[in-house]
C-alpha cells in the first residue's frame, strides 16, 4: 500500500528518483559553487541541510499555498535551530530542482505545481505523525492484519518524528481518551482466531468456528458469513449470520469466545440492504432484553417516561437520549425526562446506575427490568 499522508509527501522530483536524495544534498543555501562543494564535503553539514530540506517539501501541498513563515514555524517545532532567511534560501535553492513554485503575494507563498508528479517520500511532517501515533494508540485493535502490517513502519516513523519534538510535550502528552464507564480490562483473544476473522471480513470469505456461546461450557462449531466488526467497551464483536439459520439473523460473537477460526474459500453472504450505521442506530448493539421481548420489535423507538431527583437528571439536560428529548421541573423539585428511544440491556444498565436518583420509569415493564437485576441480556 502507498500511503499518502498529505500532497506534499506524494511529490517526486523532475530529476530521477535515485538521483533525489543527491538534490537534496546539493540545492544550496547560499549562491556560489564553492560553497555547494564546501557543504557536500562536510557530511555532517550535509546531512542536517538534507533533513531540513526534506521537511520544508514535506510541508507543501499541491493545491493551497503555505507561507514561508508557516514552514519556518513548523521546522522550529521539529527541532530545527534556522532563521527564517535560510527557510528563504532553501526555497528559492529547491526550486531549482523540484517542481515547486511561488506567488506574488505578501507575504510569499509556495506549493507543488499542479503538474508535479507524484511518488510516495519516505517522510511525513509533525501533523501527520501526531495523526499516525494517535491511530496506533486507539484504533490497532479495529484493523485488519493486512492492513496493519502496511501500517507498522509508518507508526515507526511517526515515534522517531516525534521522539525529539516539542509536540510530543504540547500535544501527545496532553490528550487521552477515557471511558465514561468503569475501566475494564480487556479479555484474552485467540490472535490467530482474531487474524483470521480479520482477514475474512476483509475479503468477504465465510469462516468455519468454533465459538463458545456465554451459556454453555463447551464449543460449538459454525459456518459463519461474516458482516462487520464492533467495539463496544473493552469487547470486540463480529456481526455474523449462520449459515444454518434460514432466517439469516444478525448475531453478535464475542471475539474473546472464539476457540478457533478457519478461513474458507468461499464467498461470505451478508443480508440484502444492510447498512451498519442503520443497524447500530436501531440499538442492535444494545442487545435485547428478555423482558421486552413481548414488545413489538421487541421495544425498538419506544417512548419512554423517566423521574428522577433534581440531582440525579442534571447530566440529562446536557446530554440528550434523543433529539425528541423533553425535560420538565416538577412542583415537587423532580426531573420528568421523556424521550424516544430502544429498549435494551444497556438502557436497563444505564438506568440501574442512578440507583435511588430513579424515582420511577415507563412503560412499566421498563422499569420492572431495572428492578429485577435477575434478568439479563441475550446474545452469543
Amino acid at each position: 500500500m502507498t500511503v499518502h499522508p498529505t500532497d506534499a509527501d506524494n511529490i517526486q522530483a523532475q530529476s530521477n528518483p535515485s538521483e533525489q536524495a543527491g538534490a537534496l544534498a546539493a540545492v544550496d543555501t547560499g549562491t556560489s559553487k564553492e560553497a555547494n562543494a564546501a557543504n557536500i564535503s562536510d557530511n555532517r553539514h550535509g546531512a542536517a541541510t538534507t533533513a531540513r530540506q526534506w521537511q520544508v517539501l514535506s510541508q507543501l501541498q499541491r493545491n493551497r499555498w503555505v507561507g514561508t513563515t508557516h514552514i519556518y514555524e513548523q521546522l522550529m517545532m521539529a527541532g530545527f535551530d534556522i532563521s527564517l532567511r535560510t527557510v528563504q534560501r532553501d526555497l528559492n535553492a529547491l526550486a531549482k530542482r523540484f517542481p515547486i513554485e511561488k506567488n506574488n503575494a505578501n507575504p510569499q507563498g509556495w506549493r507543488w505545481k499542479e503538474d508535479a508528479p507524484l511518488q510516495s517520500l519516505p517522510h511525513m511532517n509533525l501533523s501527520q505523525a501526531v495523526a499516525f501515533n494517535m491511530v496506533e494508540a486507539n484504533l490497532t485493535q479495529l484493523l485488519p492484519p493486512v492492513i496493519l502490517d502496511e501500517l507498522f513502519p509508518w507508526f515507526d516513523l511517526a515515534r522517531r518524528q516525534l521522539k525529539n519534538s516539542k509536540v510530543t510535550h504540547s500535544w501527545i502528552d496532553r490528550v487521552r481518551i477515557e471511558p465514561a464507564t468503569q475501566p475494564l480490562i480487556a479479555p484474552d483473544i485467540d490472535l490467530d482466531s482474531k487474524d483470521n476473522i480479520y482477514h475474512a471480513l476483509f475479503y468477504q470469505l465465510q469462516i468455519h468456528a468454533c465459538y463458545t456461546r456465554s451459556n454453555k461450557l463447551q464449543a460449538s462449531e459454525y459456518i459463519l458469513n461474516p458482516i462487520a466488526i464492533i467495539q463496544r467497551g473493552v469487547i470486540i464483536y463480529l456481526l455474523a449470520t449462520r449459515t444454518d439459520d434460514p432466517e439469516a439473523i444478525i448475531r453478535t460473537f464475542a471475539l474473546h469466545r472464539f476457540d478457533s477460526v478457519e478461513i474458507l474459500e468461499t464467498a461470505a453472504k451478508t443480508p440484502e440492504n444492510f447498512q451498519l450505521d442503520t443497524y447500530l442506530d436501531e440499538g442492535s448493539m444494545g442487545f435485547s432484553h428478555p423482558l421486552f421481548g413481548e414488545l413489538d420489535e421487541r421495544g425498538k423507538n419506544t417512548a419512554v417516561e423517566l423521574r428522577f431527583t433534581r440531582q440525579a437528571g442534571k447530566s440529562l439536560t446536557e446530554s440528550k437520549l434523543n433529539d425528541d428529548q423533553t425535560v420538565t421541573l416538577n412542583e415537587d423539585n423532580t426531573l420528568t425526562v421523556k424521550a424516544t428511544v430502544n429498549l435494551t440491556s444497556q438502557l436497563v444498565w444505564w438506568l440501574r446506575g442512578f440507583g435511588s436518583g430513579l424515582l420511577d420509569a415507563k412503560p412499566e415493564l421498563l422499569y420492572q427490568a431495572v428492578l429485577d437485576k435477575s434478568s439479563t441480556a441475550i446474545s452469543e
